[in-house]
């Protein structure tokens, strides 16, 4: 047999492992490649050594920056990108600087459920908080591009009130930007409709509230109890969505008005007197597959991107941030400020049933995901400081907020404003 010199077997050691190492470095740099979108094969050195320190995050010396350093300096992180920026790992970031584009005196399409400075909220602190993500730069609200990049489309956002708030928001944010002469709302067959017409371009709300039909489409029944879902129908509705080129869906809350929901199926004669008290979460999946087989069936996804405005949480147990004494989300003036806060206010099994019947379609769908950063929002509700029966509340019934504190509806300006700001972003 043989022998291998030692001298010629280290060498073809050193070869093999010097290959790997810069097989690993190629690997690493590529993956570097993934977050900033330069490949290596374009850099010279010294870009590359630049690229390297503004990824990795040092501190000028060498030193290493703590996690909590590098979730702070908005220099060192990249822009937005929605391949591998999570909107869910952030903090909320007070900025008493912060520009304010509309407020509900200068909109006039803020509903006066939401319209909590003019129904006499005091406080102005809630309006300047900012969401900051951990590893990525948010960009910020730009109405003029947001205007261009629908522009010779029609954006429709379809669910229940809080839906309407995110719509009323995004009109708001791009109302003051457009010419008077220029912009105008109608009511279009039950779908309210802003036109900016420079851009050819509409913002639309259509009243939906449980997505799939029901007897409390038209006019609203307030009783629960006497409330029937159709949860196999839903082409009275979905005759409004067809041609539109941006949709944005949200459904939730109405769900939650109990543990079952009178729900029916098929066609009979019987008609609705042959419903059955179905588990809300049964009729939620039921519900939500009925909307998804019609999206699957009837849109084009190179025609219509579809977004999905995930649960936005409600604040009815003030114990769950360890105010014991408090109301609910009466009184609160600031943000629970502490990392990854989940409170009793979200229903996991919903957010499970979402989650499974949205990733078994075909059709693509972005999660608009604003669960997690308003589950901090306390103080973002609309309290007492809103309407009941279509008027204000009286000083005597805001002096009674165990029976009228509202913590499901957010004041406009407010937080839908930064859900907007995620949309803007995906867009």
């Amino acid at each position: 047999m043989k022998k291998t010199h030692r001298g010629k077997l280290s060498a073809s050691i050193a070869v093999s492992l010097i290959g790997g190492l810069a097989l690993v470095g190629l690997v690493f740099i590529e993956d570097l490649r993934i977050v900033t979108g330069i490949s290596i094969i374009k850099l010279n050195a010294s870009r590359l050594h630049g690229i390297y320190n503004s990824t990795m995050i040092l501190r000028r010396g060498g030193q290493r920056k703590t996690l909590e350093e590098r979730m702070n300096d908005e220099d060192a992180k990249v822009m937005f990108d929605p391949k591998w920026c999570s909107v869910t790992d952030g903090k909320w970031v007070f900025n008493e600087s912060k520009h304010l584009p509309y407020d509900d005196t200068t909109c006039p399409y803020i509903d006066k459920q939401v319209s909590c400075g003019r129904n006499g909220r005091p406080d102005k602190e809630y309006l300047y908080w900012e969401w900051k993500l951990d590893n990525c730069t948010l960009p910020r609200f730009d109405a003029k591009s947001m205007l261009e990049k629908i522009r010779g489309k029609r954006m429709m956002f379809v669910g229940d009130s809080l839906q309407r708030a995110q719509w009323a928001s995004i009109a708001c944010l791009v109302h003051s930007v457009i010419p008077a002469s220029e912009r105008y709302m109608r009511n279009d067959n039950g779908v309210s409709v802003f036109t900016a017409m420079e851009y050819n371009a509409t913002i639309e709300f259509y009243w939906a509230p449980f997505l799939i039909e029901s007897n409390t489409d038209g006019q609203i029944i307030a009783d629960p109890n006497r409330r029937i879902l159709h949860v196999d129908a839903i082409a009275n509705h979905a005759q409004h969505w067809v041609g539109v080129d941006i949709l944005v869906f949200e459904t939730y809350i109405w769900w939650m008005s109990g543990q079952t929901i009178k729900s029916v199926w098929g066609s009979f004669a019987n008609g609705e007197e042959g419903f059955e008290e179905l588990d809300s979460t049964v009729a939620f999946k039921i519900g939500l597959k009925t909307w998804a087989n019609w999206i699957d069936s009837a849109l084009d996804p190179n025609k219509t991107k579809i977004f999905f405005t995930t649960i936005s949480p409600t604040h009815m147990r003030s114990t769950d941030w360890n105010h014991n004494e408090n109301i609910r989300c009466f009184n609160e003036t600031k943000p629970v400020l502490r990392k990854g806060y989940r409170g009793t206010g979200t229903d996991q099994r919903m957010m499970d049933i979402v989650s499974s019947v949205v990733t078994r379609m075909k059709t693509p769908v972005t999660f608009l995901n604003v669960t997690q950063l308003s589950e901090h929002r306390i103080d973002g509700h609309v309290s007492i400081y809103t309407e009941s029966q279509g008027k204000v509340l009286t000083d005597e019934q805001k002096a009674d907020p165990e029976q009228y504190v509202d913590c499901i509806h957010w004041c406009l300006p407010g937080v839908p404003d930064t859900w907007n700001q995620l949309l803007y972003a995906y867009l």
